[in-house]
């Protein structure tokens, strides 16, 4: 259970920013959200209001919620009129109320848009996103322990890989094992239509092929209603193995991606993933309070041009702009280190960095390591040898 302490600075923080913006009061639905503001993922509605106590309001399931939650208000959801009284109790008529329209479908804003229409709904979602990206000392131990079954992962994967075994056989056995290690095996994602399935494994030339991921990598996935991942490849011998897996324990994830290989890659592709491990070890010298982000990607885009693989870098053809990603109850959190999002790194964010090059026909290689920023520095939460894992 989220320590109710923890719960209360997590709140008092979104209290002060509604306060700060002339916000009355925030009304809750996604589950990650509800997850860190109330400590359970059961279906309901947070109501925070600027000033007060929160209230947590349950369709289901109450009982659960409250075992789960340790928030003191917790009521059952007794139809919208109810809800809306709730409100109207403690904050004026025309407030402005906040609603994480990022995500909501938009028959459900309507339907909120109907029963709010004594209020202002404004955009709230960027303010708790902000507030989620500075993870607590309670958050960083869930990550560290987190990480603890990537590194478990990773040392596992040097066990069982051999010529002939496809890539979802490789995927199964290390979920299997991921599993009996504590990981929840959901990877949430908050980014319409992007999802996850453990990470991407995927070897040769599928490591190549480009999905609708937001990410370097796709794969070809077992068919074309989940196209992405591990297909039915077969490992053959000198082709790299690209292994990007999330591992996720008490909801808190990191993220995480070595190179195996039968044999040993193409001198090409070696060299490429000697110029990865140098692009993170140079962010991670980079990077500290104050920062920008994309300060950090342009390093990083600089270092591919001048070795000549730009072209390669983060992908090819269908590239994106990016070489980090936020990461805590969800897999696409902020700070995103991109070209143009300037926002200044601040102590306590944690985000992955993964540079990546993209050889089509020939496969991907790059690292991805699991970073917070510290008071001076970036401080490295994931753990595994950094050389290609040659077997």
């Amino acid at each position: 259970m989220t320590p109710f302490d923890e719960l209360q600075k997590r709140i008092k923080k979104l209290q002060v920013a509604m306060l700060r913006e002339e916000i009355g009061g925030a009304l809750l639905v996604q589950r990650a959200d509800l997850f860190y503001f109330s400590g359970t993922g059961q279906n309901a509605h947070l109501y925070v209001p600027s000033e007060g106590e929160p209230i947590l309001i349950v369709k289901k399931s109450l009982a659960r919620a409250r075992e789960e939650s340790a928030l003191e208000n917790i009521i059952p959801f007794e139809g919208w009129d109810k809800l809306i009284t709730l409100i109207a109790e403690s904050i004026p008529p025309n407030s402005k109320i906040g609603l994480e329209t990022d995500i909501l479908p938009a028959n459900h804003y309507f339907r909120y848009q109907k029963i709010l229409a004594g209020f202002k709904i404004i955009d709230i979602s960027t303010l708790i996103r902000r507030i989620r990206s500075i993870k607590s000392p309670y958050e960083i131990g869930l990550m560290q322990e987190a990480a603890k079954i990537g590194e478990a992962i990773f040392k596992h994967a040097r066990e069982i890989i051999k010529a002939g075994l496809s890539e979802v056989q490789l995927a199964g056995s290390l979920e299997f094992h991921a599993r009996t290690l504590g990981h929840q095996g959901a990877v949430r994602m908050r980014g319409f239509n992007q999802e996850l399935y453990f990470g991407h494994i995927m070897s040769g030339a599928n490591a190549a092929t480009i999905s609708f991921f937001d990410g370097p990598t796709g794969g070809s996935g077992l068919n074309p209603s989940y196209p992405q991942g591990a297909g039915t490849t077969v490992i053959k011998r000198n082709e790299p193995i690209l292994i990007d897996f999330v591992s996720v324990l008490g909801g808190y994830m990191v993220d995480q991606t070595r190179i195996y290989c039968l044999g040993k890659p193409s001198l090409p592709l070696r060299e490429a993933y000697r110029l990865a491990v140098l692009i993170k070890d140079t962010l991670a010298k980079m990077g500290k309070p104050g920062v920008p982000a994309s300060s950090l990607y342009e390093k990083a885009d600089e270092i591919a041009h001048k070795a000549g693989l730009a072209n390669h870098f983060m992908g090819h053809v269908e590239k994106v702009s990016f070489v980090g990603h936020g990461v805590g109850l969800e897999l696409d959190e902020l700070p995103v280190i991109a070209r143009g999002l300037d926002f200044p790194l601040e102590q306590g964010m944690v985000f992955a960095l993964e540079p990546k090059f993209i050889f089509p026909g020939e496969g991907a290689v790059g690292i991805e390591d699991t970073f917070m920023v510290d008071i001076n520095r970036l401080k490295q939460l994931t753990v595994f040898d950094d050389q290609i894992q040659l077997l």
